[in-house]
């Protein structure tokens, strides 16, 4: 298969990998991506698996909430950071938020069936149709989540303007404005470090066995540890996928706001549920990046890839 200067472009931005690295990844799996990636993060060239969905497009993520057991996230993107800053596209992003946490809607087709709720004569797409014509660029309610606390409540959080939301959803029997401060600092812990899980126990097996696989071949190409027995191997890949672990999973990441600098995020819920003799859980959270999963546009980008590689 042809490598192009287009591929190589979007593998190394997944991955953070040099330019002629990734040009010798794709070749060797015959451009398949996602090998490529799996080849690089083995021989340690990838930085972070940073995938697409790092990468910034422009739009706004916004959240509404109902009442302290109800709230919903919506991300709407625009085609430049001009029309994102648009107080009028402002006012309807939160208009779909809106929309979003009285919606009963299962997915986003039937999202954008429903009556639009400031005019019932349309449909949520009728709506954003009209929009699109009023501000002149290409509009897209990309993606909607609502969450209900049956047990508990929900928080909310939104940084940099919009850029990320974060909805935290608590299993507690006492509410009070202490519990939902607390609730509101895990929403930014959400938004800054980027758990993907509450807790270990959400971690699948298959998870974990495949990045020990991931691990185990770092090791292997590590000069330092050529040579040493099997179980020192295993020894190091287990303590790697222990730290890896503690920087995912929500509840063993150490608190933002630690005044020790080691106290966890699971530490930290349980005092607060002490102070205020609560029993108080995270139960999950939701968190929303503008352009996760979408490229924003760099028009000359692959040309100066191709120049730079001979292509």
């Amino acid at each position: 298969m042809a490598i192009t200067a287009a591929m190589v472009k979007e593998l190394r931005e997944m991955t953070g990998a040099g330019m002629m690295d990734c040009k010798k990844a794709l070749n060797e799996t015959n451009g398949d991506m996602g090998a490529a990636v799996e080849y690089l993060r083995k021989n340690g060239q990838a930085k972070a698996e940073k995938k697409a969905g790092r990468i910034a497009a422009e739009g706004l993520c916004r959240v509404a909430v109902k009442d302290e057991k109800t709230a919903a996230v919506v991300e709407v993107n625009s085609e430049t950071d001009f029309v994102a800053k648009n107080e009028d596209f402002q006012a309807y992003v939160e208009a779909v938020a809106k929309q979003a946490v009285e919606s009963d809607a299962a997915d986003l087709d039937a999202f954008l069936a429903e009556k639009w709720h400031l005019d019932e004569a349309k449909t949520v797409k009728d709506a954003l149709v009209d929009k699109v014509a009023v501000i002149g660029e290409n509009l897209s309610i990309r993606r909607f989540e609502k969450v209900s606390a049956a047990d508990g409540c929900v928080v909310t959080y939104v940084h940099g303007g919009g850029r990320i939301g974060v909805i935290v959803e608590a299993v507690t029997d006492v509410i009070n404005d202490a519990v939902k401060e607390a609730l509101t600092n895990v929403a930014m812990q959400v938004a800054a470090l980027y758990p993907k899980y509450v807790s270990t126990d959400e971690v699948s097996e298959e998870y974990k066995a495949h990045e020990k696989e991931i691990l185990a071949e770092q090791i292997k190409n590590d000069p330092k540890m050529a040579g040493k027995p099997d179980k020192v191997i295993e020894g190091a890949v287990n303590g790697r996928l222990n730290k890896e672990l503690k920087e995912v999973c929500l509840l063993e990441q150490v608190y933002v706001k630690a005044e020790d600098g080691k106290q966890t995020v699971a530490k930290y819920i349980e005092q607060v549920a002490k102070e205020n003799n609560a029993k108080l859980s995270v139960k999950r959270f939701v968190r929303f990046e503008t352009g996760e999963g979408l490229e924003k546009k760099e028009e000359n980008f692959a040309e100066e890839v191709a120049k730079q590689m001979g292509m």
